[in-house]
């Protein structure tokens, strides 16, 4: 087992207990680097922190603790930066609570490529989930890496189009590197490791506790110079990255949707509160700047069948559609499933249709 002696002295003070990112940084701030806090006598470093924590770090960091992370790091795909690292991403310099240091398993030189932060539903509707993939697409076409969590729905389809792109895409994860959350993610997860990259904050092994997530968030709003919301409840975790990102001095975007959808509220709340509604990804590489319109991909509607007319954008049931345009539910049944099977139109649970483009 070899490990860096300056990356050893990052690691044992990040698991020091009861140090919090706060107590790291004013750590820092007073002493300088790991290796001269771990240097500085008890009695000094309870000017700075809790007594408990100053014996703490007096008695040194158990090196069973370091193994693990060292054979993680024969891997020529991980990695780990810290804040005196000239890779760190400088994007979360700028952020109120910066990680001490990320683990990342990837392209670690994506971590400072201009990037945009996807956000929404985990439970998305077929045409939030088409949004964010051709959304992702797109801006990834134009060299903004896209960033997203992990989650299921709208977070997997902005990374899938991520992957796409030259941008490409950095999953931020909630978990420990060595663990893959959600497990049906797991071939999306592969494919950022080796096409993009996966990032986390959290040690090796930590599992996926609720209170890792609002802290994952942080990350994935101050990597992005914007953060889009594509569809998210009234209490979705996604208004909390768009508050974060706010906060960090981040643009935010928000595609509107159906007034009569849930996934639609917190987007439209979100946008009377002053985000910026778009319509197309050139809409938001516009307002970022410097990006050629030239590669972006619109997002467009299905074709021109008639039974458009009658769909709408809601969802809508089998009997309003025989209502509305007259057929027969026999002649409804074989247009919809050729549509369905064109990839034109979805069917959702309870006998609803939507147009899907």
């Amino acid at each position: 087992m070899f490990m860096d002696a300056d990356l050893a002295s990052w690691l044992a003070l990040n698991h020091i207990p009861g140090l919090g990112n706060e107590g790291l940084r004013r750590l820092l701030q007073a002493f300088g680097d790991p290796a001269h806090v771990f240097a500085t006598p008890a009695h000094t470093l309870k000017q700075v922190v809790q007594p408990a924590v100053a014996e703490a770090i007096a008695q040194g960091c158990d090196e069973a603790v370091l193994a693990p992370v060292a054979s993680w790091l024969e891997d020529s795909h991980n990695s780990i930066v810290t804040l005196a690292d000239p890779d760190y991403p400088q994007a979360l310099l700028n952020i109120p609570d910066p990680p001490l240091l990320l683990y990342v398993k990837g392209r670690r030189e994506l971590l400072n490529h201009p990037a945009l932060a996807i956000v929404g539903s985990r439970n998305a509707t077929p045409q939030g989930l088409n949004n964010a993939e051709a959304f992702a697409q797109a801006a990834s076409s134009a060299g903004l890496c896209i960033v997203s969590g992990m989650a299921h729905g709208i977070d997997a389809a902005a990374h899938r189009g991520g992957l796409c792109g030259q941008g490409s895409s950095i999953g931020v994860v909630g978990t420990g590197l060595d663990k893959i959350y959600p497990s049906a993610n797991r071939d999306l997860a592969h494919r950022l490791a080796q096409e993009g990259a996966l990032i986390s904050e959290f040690s090796l092994g930590t599992p996926p506790l609720a209170a890792n997530f609002p802290r994952r968030n942080r990350i994935i709003s101050g990597l992005g110079l914007g953060c889009l919301v594509v569809e998210a409840s009234l209490q979705s975790g996604s208004l909390i990255t768009a508050r974060m990102a706010l906060e960090q001095g981040r643009e935010v975007f928000a595609i509107p949707g159906s007034i009569h959808a849930p996934q639609s509220k917190g987007c439209h709340h979100l946008i009377k509160q002053g985000a910026k509604l778009v319509e197309r990804a050139q809409d938001i590489l516009e307002e970022l700047g410097h990006f050629p319109s030239s590669t972006t991909r619109q997002v467009t509607v299905p074709g021109d069948h008639p039974l458009f007319a009658h769909l709408g954008f809601d969802p809508v049931s089998m009997d309003s559609l025989r209502q509305r345009s007259g057929l027969t539910v026999e002649e409804l049944s074989a247009i919809l499933l050729q549509l369905e099977l064109e990839g034109s139109v979805a069917n959702l649970p309870g006998g609803l249709y939507q147009r899907v483009g």
